[in-house]
């Protein structure tokens, strides 16, 4: 059964995605990017939706009270990163547009990729690394200012469930540079949406929004080890059955300890 359903929700997102991506692109033209942003988002909440209806992967989220209230107040949003599923979740739950950083290669996925590569964000080159931080801290600034919020995820890639990896300092890095607070989030969705699987299960992905951190007068390092902390404990909490060593990992998360 559940492989019936990832099928048809494979389906449904194919099937949807290329009347949308069409029409961002022939639109894109003749309206602003914030109402193109929205469009887009529009497609993600039907993905979203779709996986609720055909999948049974339900969202309970936390926090939300821990945004920032300001219609210009800026943020950079630092996200476990799971599996696909939580890409596709942010921008519906998000009161501010998002501006993801993101590898320039997905601008090659046919119909997804042209659709946001009309959009106005961050995508870099990752073999040119100075040159690319530097477009992320340029582009960071000017979005930041017009009230979006740029979105990371610190590890880089999907990381198994009741795995870490390693925390990058990049999105500190933009937060010092542009006066803005780090906002830690963790996300269970390889409960439902295991990295790499078509398979998808049934049930609850918790998405748990920490308090901002400020980042003025912090260095890159020690911020980023602080995000990590909360959103590392806060997995523990949200999937305790994924981290049968909870207690030593808890330990290994304070300063001075092994992570």
């Amino acid at each position: 059964m559940n492989l019936i359903r990832s099928v048809l929700h494979m389906l449904w997102m194919v099937v949807t995605v290329i009347p949308w991506a069409t029409a961002v692109v022939i639109v894109s033209p003749f309206v602003s990017s914030t109402r193109l942003y929205w469009i887009c988002a529009g497609w993600l909440a039907t993905a979203v939706n779709g996986g609720t209806w055909i999948l049974g992967i339900r969202n309970r989220v936390s926090g939300l009270e821990n945004l920032p209230a300001g219609e210009k107040d800026p943020a950079v949003l630092l996200v476990k990163h799971q599996s696909t599923w939580e890409t596709f979740v942010m921008p519906t739950i998000m009161p501010h547009p998002l501006a993801y950083v993101f590898k320039r290669e997905l601008l090659r996925i046919p119909f997804f990729g042209w659709a946001i590569g009309r959009l106005d964000m961050i995508h870099i080159d990752r073999g040119r690394r100075t040159e690319a931080f530097n477009k992320v801290v340029a582009q960071g600034h000017r979005l930041m200012a017009e009230g979006v919020w740029v979105i990371m995820f610190p590890e880089g890639t999907r990381i198994p469930r009741g795995e870490k990896g390693t925390y990058r300092t990049g999105g500190t890095r933009l937060a010092i540079e542009c006066g803005a607070p780090v906002i830690p989030i963790a996300v269970t969705s390889a409960k439902c949406w295991p990295r790499k699987a078509f398979v998808k299960q049934p049930g609850i992905v918790d998405i748990s929004i920490g308090k901002p951190i400020p980042s003025l007068g912090r260095k890159p390092g020690e911020l980023m080890a602080e995000a990590e902390a909360w959103i590392e404990s806060e997995m523990l909490r949200l999937d305790p059955e994924a981290y049968p060593d909870g207690r030593a990992r808890l330990s290994r998360l304070k300063p001075g300890g092994g992570d």
